[in-house]
């Protein structure tokens, strides 16, 4: 999920993750204490990329678009969110 960086605060209590640039311009947090990817962000973008089951209160979170999705495999179903783009 996309977040503005100027609204997203770190407060689990190993604060902000541990930054490794994965690509010279992208780079993805981690939590500092179990390894698991959290985040990541693109040099020059206002938005952070959130992994959605790392966020602690998902209540009011729809998706509403899923990368790849064409390329699932078969048995994998995604029910989406209406767009609200598309409106």
């Amino acid at each position: 999920m996309g977040f503005r960086k100027d609204a997203l605060s770190w407060t689990g209590p190993e604060g902000e993750p541990t930054w490794y640039s994965t690509y010279p311009t992208l780079h993805r947090g981690f939590c500092g204490r179990c390894g698991t990817h959290l985040v990541s962000v693109a040099d020059g973008s206002d938005m952070v990329m959130v992994t959605g089951f790392s966020l602690t209160d998902q209540s009011g979170i729809e998706p509403v678009g899923h990368s790849y999705r064409g390329d699932a495999v078969p048995w994998m179903s995604i029910n989406l969110a209406p767009d609200p783009l598309r409106d």
